[in-house]
């Protein structure tokens, strides 16, 4: 159990930033911590701000995230010797981050010298990169995760994950968003759900978010044929969403065998056709339960689906969640 940090002094957070990184794996994990602090302190718990939180990049000053916002480094991360929680930040300039030897000798330095480390998105194939991976469990952005697997073949890589913590106080996150998720865990452990749940309500946001990073991910996006025919098909599907969309049907809209049209599909999706209508019709399905009032036996009907079971059991096997926890959490016409 975690040593409640009441009898301790200021926490400090360092988040290591560099150019070209997203802002919200920078800003989020440390608005939750300074939002932490800020109630600690008004309720009473604390005389004065228990964490402090601070940017630190290549140089001191402004430095210009993947938005093109400028952000403040406060101080190089050469300048830095110690720290209670290290947060590595992710974005599309982890790349150059990850070729500088010298940053990569000093994350691993800090390691030995912090209560926990933590990366966030693509900050994780930064630590990968480091050798501070090896064996452990860990997650990042469902894109980057096969390069993750790539890069440490030995990390056990959970694709789904919003967070994973190992066991020697190493957390990796998902995406963007999934950052605050994950400090809002480290609250948790650091002073329980109920400040936790306080602090995720001031922040609007789910202390636990059901559901994996999957739900978020749109699979179908990243899986384009370059055959004409099967691109057009996937149009076609979405008008034609309520039919029967079996195997055959689909083959004879693109003037091909069964066999021969299930065997291509394979190969350019890296999923069967079957497979494929069911997360166009989850798509559609998280679509309407977002935007309208609809009962979800219609939905169901609508999505081609059939019955509200066969809808339910399609959203657990893809999202993790029911289709009325998903409505609840989702809506916008709630």
């Amino acid at each position: 159990m975690a040593t409640r940090p009441q009898d301790k002094s200021v926490h400090k957070v360092v988040c290591l930033a560099f150019d070209n990184a997203q802002i919200l794996d920078i800003t989020g994990p440390l608005e939750v911590f300074g939002r932490t602090a800020r109630w600690l302190r008004d309720h009473g718990h604390t005389p004065q701000l228990h964490y402090t939180v601070e940017v630190v990049a290549e140089h001191a000053g402004m430095l210009r995230t993947s938005s093109g916002i400028g952000l403040h480094a406060e101080r190089a991360w050469q300048d830095v010797q110690h720290c209670d929680s290290l947060f590595i930040a992710g974005g599309i300039g982890w790349r150059q981050a990850a070729e500088n030897a010298a940053l990569l000798q000093w994350i691993r330095n800090m390691v030995k010298r912090t209560q926990r480390t933590a990366s966030v998105c693509t900050g994780a194939l930064i630590l990968a990169e480091a050798g501070l991976l090896h064996g452990r469990n860990a997650t990042t952005h469902w894109a980057y995760c096969d390069e993750l697997k790539r890069k440490s073949s030995d990390t056990n890589v959970d694709a789904d994950a919003i967070y994973v913590k190992s066991t020697d106080r190493l957390y990796t996150s998902a995406g963007v968003t999934a950052g605050m998720d994950m400090a809002l865990a480290m609250v948790e452990e650091d002073w329980g759900q109920a400040v936790a749940l306080a602090v995720a309500q001031e922040l609007v946001l789910y202390l636990k978010r059901p559901g994996g990073q999957s739900q978020f991910s749109r699979h179908l996006q990243a899986q384009q044929s370059d055959t004409d025919r099967i691109q057009k098909l996937q149009l076609w599907i979405l008008d034609h969403i309520d039919e029967e969309l079996s195997v055959e049907q689909l083959a004879r809209q693109v003037a091909m065998s069964p066999r021969n049209f299930a065997r291509r599909f394979k190969l350019d999706f890296g999923i069967t056709p079957a497979k494929h209508v069911e997360l166009l019709r989850v798509e559609s399905a998280r679509d309407k339960l977002q935007e309208t009032r609809l009962p979800i036996e219609k939905i169901a009907t609508r999505c081609g689906f059939g019955s509200s079971e066969t809808l339910r059991r399609s959203f657990l096997r893809v999202l993790g969640v029911t289709p009325s926890e998903y409505r609840k959490r989702f809506s916008a016409a709630s």
